[in-house]
């Protein structure tokens, strides 16, 4: 079976140990160190994680981030990169590969594309597909928000409905790239824009999609 999840789990931690804890990343108001505590928050508290979809959690859910944001910086990289505890539903690798493949390449590049001079990765196609095959499963989720009708397209031609309506915008990009435009990164997903000009324009410039 393959483990896409740990392989960008252990790369997102050396980028975050590389970058430092004040470094920028691509989450609006997040340096790297509020992203790191993010991750422990999310695979180890889930008493407060679950305050990013239900709000009566919220407050308890940025109380809890904050302590963990609080932690020395080494400690903190050392919880991301060994993951959840022993009993966590993470620790299954059907889970882990479903619940944090995505998550953890989108927040890599979160902090590799905030860095000056950044290049974009090299991926395998097996990753490729890996990832498309999750986008295609969560479209209509990230889409959802999208003020113009939105299809998202592979380079060979494989197509994925984000969104219904009309007028349509085509964005085409390799999945890697079409996950990040999807996910609110529109800035700096290496992506091309098809369509009525003022729907490129009216979804260049509308709220960010993503979860």
């Amino acid at each position: 079976m393959s483990t896409f999840a740990k392989r960008e789990r252990l790369l997102l931690a050396d980028l975050l140990e590389t970058a430092g804890p004040e470094a920028p990343t691509l989450c609006e108001g997040w340096l790297t160190r509020d992203l790191a505590a993010h991750v422990v928050v999310r695979e180890r508290r889930p008493d407060a994680a679950g305050g990013t979809l239900i709000k009566q959690l919220a407050s308890r859910l940025e109380k809890v981030t904050a302590e963990y944001a609080a932690k020395p910086y080494e400690e903190l990289i050392q919880l991301v990169r060994t993951g959840p505890p022993r009993f966590s539903p993470f620790q299954l690798k059907q889970v882990d590969e479903a619940a944090n493949t995505i998550e953890f390449y989108v927040h890599a590049e979160d902090v590799r594309r905030a860095q000056e001079g950044w290049t974009p990765r090299e991926l395998d196609p097996v990753f490729q597909d890996a990832l498309w095959s999750r986008l295609e499963r969560t479209a209509r989720l990230v889409g959802r928000g999208a003020p113009t009708g939105l299809v998202l397209r592979r380079p060979d031609g494989r197509t994925a409905v984000a969104h219904r309506g009309t007028p349509v915008v085509t964005v085409t990009g390799e999945p890697s790239e079409l996950l990040m435009f999807s996910y609110g990164r529109k800035d700096t997903a290496k992506v091309t824009l098809e369509g009525d000009e003022d729907a490129v324009t009216k979804l260049n410039e509308g709220k960010q999609l993503g979860i």
